[in-house]
């Protein structure tokens, strides 16, 4: 990975001016010797109370710094990786995060078991759990991250801002106070004026987060961001913010040791978030002066010695047009954006995190940290964005990444064949990749995410692919409204014809991948072609090829050499050959007319009953990817479509919240009839159609499975 070395002062660099980092190198980097704690404790064994990506980006690190690793498993992830990476695995309880991974009893009783000296909580679930902190400590066991007090103080957002105003890093105007009466928080947002942001005071990742914009919408808002903090947090006390116009989402990563040293490792924007959730980062932040980006810095370490901060935090600021920015909240754990990060200062933050649990000094000064080109983080999730981004579960019917090196780095927790729990974040992996500026960098981000092939949910790559082509977004224009502003370009609507190359290799594929099962010509003697003399073997293939229905006749003149013809029309002349790579992806290089074109290709054979076949088409030429079905002729199927159309249903296996109807109501369509809270979200379902409620299938309280029945309606139209 490095090869040359040279050496200025007391910090080594390669020669693409990019500095290393090693723990056994440490010493190396401070401007003054380390000297150890009267607690200095040396960790041989960490237990990782989390799951998913940021457990086996834990392991990686701890791994290659000789500590053993034992891991936490649900009944529902006894084979997922972060299990299979570990020395040690055990089992705490069934799949509800609620009966296992949040269980603190259960997990300290699995680190006293396995003889674990620390515990690593990765992000979400107790990392910032002040109690889980407390326990820890009085066990004797290492809470690899900050002290109990900095995770209350900071935890607490009225609170955290009274502390930072002290500290002098500037707040944005608000309420955080007592009263929390709706006809209170109503008039303190009439003083603040609107529009204003409603705030949870606990928690983060956007939940019982809400905007309103105009006072006849603040209650709806305010008791939807209620219920879902208190799903997500166990608390429902609200702070009203004033919300700044196309604000711009900047955090800074701040790292602390037990010595009163702190350090910032530059700043990272976050702005283009959708549900307040962050799907793109980046570091630097684009388009901040030098002068700016300073300021961030000096706030950020003065934010973290004002609480004592230890390890890895992240100091979130909204910033406005005029780069004047206001602190947020403080993140007192490792962000999932971490690896934007290390890859411009080419710091390892797991490492460091566990050489400060163990009393060490950070490893370098304020100084010794570089910033060296840009990076870019994606994250790539199961959902439909086409569909507000609704979440999404079920198998990774096949997966298959961009190849890694030193400026690419694949996040994930999750192979082919693995499931995407309904019970936990959707995310499938991170990608990340560092180029020398922020131009090579954003290149080398969207075609490595075209070499991603996701089967199985819906994923958002096709969206992330927009989205890092956007004119808008190459030139560093983004704040939190980017994806509503550029909603036209985001979402193209799909009208236009279907091209008649892509549906010929389409028809190859589905040929070169051994379709036996081809649906045959109404022919009879057509479709025995293999045994007629002088004529031509000829099928026709119906695809439902994006959304729309496309016939496309094939006639194969010898081996690997066609004619076609696409709702026929004119005739095609099509050759092609399939090939696969070392971990058995197939590609269909297909000559349609003499143009070729390369086109990654899976097959799922999902038919049953009446169900179709599919092909998904990848193609390496920067297109976007289409599923394709293979539908079974007319006179084959015998299903009755209108089973479950126009009822309302479940997206996802979840938990009611709230039921809004009952029996004998007349709806309209697009009429909020229930609340579910599923996959960490509050999700409202609304009627399909108009009608009236015959029956309703579930109560507040109840869990329900992805799919099911929730509200039946009648064939009566609402007056």
């Amino acid at each position: 990975m490095f090869s040359r070395w040279r050496k200025t002062g007391c910090v080594l660099w390669n020669t693409r001016g990019r500095l290393q980092w090693t723990s056994s190198t440490a010493k190396l980097y401070s401007s003054k010797p380390a000297k150890a704690p009267a607690e200095h404790k040396q960790i041989r064994k960490l237990l990782i109370a989390n799951r998913g990506e940021i457990a086996c980006r834990v392991m990686r690190t701890a791994k290659k710094m000789g500590i053993q690793t034992v891991a936490v498993y649900s009944e529902v992830d006894k084979n997922q990786l972060h299990v299979n990476m570990a020395d040690e695995a055990f089992h705490i309880g069934p799949a509800s995060s609620q009966l296992s991974y949040l269980k603190m009893d259960k997990i300290l009783q699995v680190a006293k078991a396995s003889g674990s000296q620390a515990v690593h909580p990765g992000y979400g679930f107790l990392s910032e759990n002040t109690e889980f902190a407390e326990l820890c400590k009085d066990e004797g066991i290492i809470f690899v991250g900050p002290p109990s007090s900095a995770i209350r103080d900071m935890g607490i957002k009225s609170t955290s801002k009274l502390i930072m105003s002290k500290a002098n890093v500037p707040i944005i105007e608000g309420y955080h106070g007592e009263n929390q009466s709706d006809k209170h928080l109503l008039q303190e947002a009439r003083k603040i004026g609107f529009p204003i942001m409603i705030k949870a005071v606990r928690g983060g990742g956007g939940k019982g987060m809400r905007i309103s914009h105009t006072e006849e919408e603040f209650i709806d808002q305010l008791n939807a961001a209620k219920r879902e903090a208190m799903a997500s947090f166990g608390d429902e006390v609200m702070l009203i913010e004033k919300y700044v116009d196309r604000p711009r989402h900047v955090e800074v990563q701040i790292f602390g040791d037990q010595h009163g040293n702190a350090v910032h490792l530059f700043e990272r924007d976050c702005s283009v978030q959708r549900r307040h959730q962050k799907i793109i980062e980046e570091s630097p932040a684009p388009g901040i002066t030098q002068e700016t980006r300073a300021q961030l810095g000096e706030a950020a370490v003065r934010a973290a010695k004002a609480v004592g901060y230890v390890g890895a935090g992240t100091v979130e600021f909204v910033m406005d047009q005029n780069q004047k920015f206001y602190f947020m909240e403080m993140n007192t754990r490792l962000q999932v954006e971490h690896p934007v990060s290390e890859m411009v200062t080419n710091t390892d933050l797991v490492e460091w995190q566990l050489l400060v649990a163990q009393g060490e000094k950070i490893p370098c000064t304020q100084d010794e940290i570089p910033l060296n080109g840009h990076a870019f983080e994606a994250r790539i999730y199961a959902e439909n964005p086409d569909n507000e981004f609704m979440p999404g579960a079920g198998p990774l019917v096949h997966l298959s990444a961009p190849a890694q090196d030193p400026t690419i780095r694949v996040e994930t927790g999750v192979r082919q064949g693995d499931e995407v729990s309904p019970y936990y974040d959707p995310m499938i992996a991170k990608l990340v990749v560092w180029g020398p500026d922020r131009e090579r960098a954003l290149k080398k981000l969207n075609y490595q995410l075209g070499e991603y092939a996701v089967v199985g949910p819906d994923s958002n790559i096709s969206f992330l692919r927009r989205l890092s082509a956007n004119q808008s977004f190459v030139s560093g224009d983004v704040h939190t409204g980017f994806i509503p502003q550029h909603y036209e370009d985001l979402f193209p609507s799909q009208t236009t014809a279907v091209d008649h190359a892509d549906a010929c290799r389409t028809a190859l594929a589905h040929h070169l991948l051994g379709a036996s099962d081809m649906p045959p010509s109404r022919d009879p003697f057509v479709s025995c072609s293999a045994f007629q003399m002088n004529l031509v073997s000829e099928s026709t293939l119906n695809l439902k090829f994006d959304g729309k229905d496309v016939k496309v006749s094939v006639k194969e003149i010898e081996r690997g050499n066609y004619t076609m013809s696409v709702d026929g029309g004119e005739s095609h002349s099509v050759t092609g050959k399939l090939e696969a790579n070392a971990n058995g992806v197939n590609y269909v290089v297909g000559t349609v007319d003499g143009v070729t074109k390369r086109v990654k290709v899976v097959r799922v054979n999902q038919r049953s009953g009446t169900e179709a076949d599919c092909l998904h088409m990848f193609p390496t030429d920067g297109q976007e990817a289409v599923k394709v079905e293979i539908l079974l002729p007319a006179y084959l199927t015998d299903a009755d479509s209108s089973s479950g159309v126009g009822q309302p249903i479940a997206p996802l296996t979840g938990t009611i919240q709230k039921v809004l109807v009952a029996p004998g109501d007349a709806v309209g369509e697009g009429q909020p009839l229930v609340v579910m809270l599923a996959m960490k979200m509050e999700h409202t379902i609304r009627a399909p159609r108009g009608g009236v409620v015959e029956s309703v299938m579930c109560s507040d309280g109840d869990t329900v499975k992805m799919k099911a029945l929730l509200v039946k309606l009648n064939d009566s139209e609402a007056t």
